[in-house]
């Protein structure tokens, strides 16, 4: 089934990491009201992850929609890692590239199972924490390099040969009405798209369609998506918060020369009058292949920000001067190539 004809209210959802308490420690409160802001403004598509401060982010999302009949969302969420009951000290861990990403979370230990075992154990765990009675896409998270260095490819096959076979027959049997990846790199999709065995609905894709990085994702991926009438769910739309008044880039420190492109960005904005994020969000849903765009929050305002800039008015003159000032590929589809 296509993501994009399941989605009630439009292609704009909540990433639900930030819940996790991913960078910084937010109080139960302050997640509710963030989830209620984005129910109250018409988000409809909900992703989350068990990876997300261990359960946290899921336990949070799940109480909150626990307040609405299930048929009126869509709900995604991940497979590859196990919480364990066990617990450990949360500031001792590392993610690989990401680093101590949610070190303000559950202090519950993770296990990594690509298996097809983990996988139908990961989502039984899901439902609990989130008390649904059912998940309509889930993703097989971060089967990629930036976590597990070289030795990526081998759990890329374990869950070829597990995690892929168990969410096909899951969407076979009407379990489930989708599945893809959840990765923050391009390679791994790609293989996922050579498969023969295997045919993905969708897949979630982070940080690399965005205004600040998507000329990788544009030579082969997006094309072939396109193609293959292969939904892309564009996660990460602000680089990490970056192109959101944010500190980081890439889950670390800005780079030098991200730091000026997006000054380079934020100036032109600004001489046309238009919101960064509105910017952010329309290029990553203009390519035929983006069926939606997931930015996180966990701020209230911050859900009000993005609905706003989703329907922001841009004036055709900002595209093409984006296009012209080289800030963004040449071949990059954007919203004036639709008109």
């Amino acid at each position: 089934m296509k993501l994009r004809d399941t989605l009630p209210r439009g292609p704009l959802g909540f990433g639900a990491a930030p819940l996790g308490n991913m960078f910084r420690n937010i109080s139960d409160a302050e997640a509710a009201a963030t989830v209620n802001a984005a129910w109250e403004e018409g988000t409809r598509f909900f992703d989350t992850a068990p990876f997300y401060g261990a359960g946290l982010s899921e336990i949070r999302l799940g109480e909150e929609l626990s307040k609405h009949r299930r048929e009126e969302y869509v709900l995604s969420t991940k497979v590859g890692r196990l919480i364990l009951e066990e617990t450990e000290d949360a500031d001792s861990r590392e993610f690989g590239e990401k680093g101590d990403i949610f070190k303000y979370g559950r202090a519950n230990k993770i296990a990594y199972d690509y298996t097809a075992d983990g996988t139908h154990k990961s989502i039984e765990d899901s439902l609990k924490r989130m008390n649904v009675d059912r998940i309509d896409f889930v993703w097989v998270h971060d089967v990629a390099q930036d976590f597990y260095g070289d030795d990526w490819i081998s759990i890329f096959d374990i869950a070829r040969k597990g995690a892929f076979v168990a969410l096909s027959r899951l969407r076979d049997q009407g379990v489930i009405k989708g599945w893809g990846l959840g990765v923050n790199k391009v390679q791994p999709v790609e293989m996922l798209f050579d498969l023969s065995e295997v045919q993905p609905d969708a897949t979630l894709l982070a940080g690399r369609y965005s205004l600040l990085d998507h000329e990788l994702a544009l030579q082969r991926l997006m094309p072939a998506a396109a193609a293959r009438g292969i939904d892309i769910v564009v996660g990460g739309p602000y680089s990490s918060g970056v192109l959101a008044g944010g500190a980081h880039f890439e889950y670390g420190k800005v780079p030098q020369d991200i730091a000026d492109k997006v000054e380079k960005i934020k100036a032109l904005c600004a001489r046309h009058h238009v919101p960064i994020k509105a910017a952010a969000l329309q290029f990553s849903l203009a390519h035929p292949a983006s069926a939606a765009v997931i930015p996180g929050a966990s701020k209230p305002e911050r859900i009000k920000e993005d609905h706003a800039a989703i329907k922001a008015a841009i004036p055709a003159d900002f595209w093409r001067e984006l296009r012209e000032q080289r800030l963004v590929s040449q071949v990059a589809p954007l919203p004036i190539d639709q008109r």
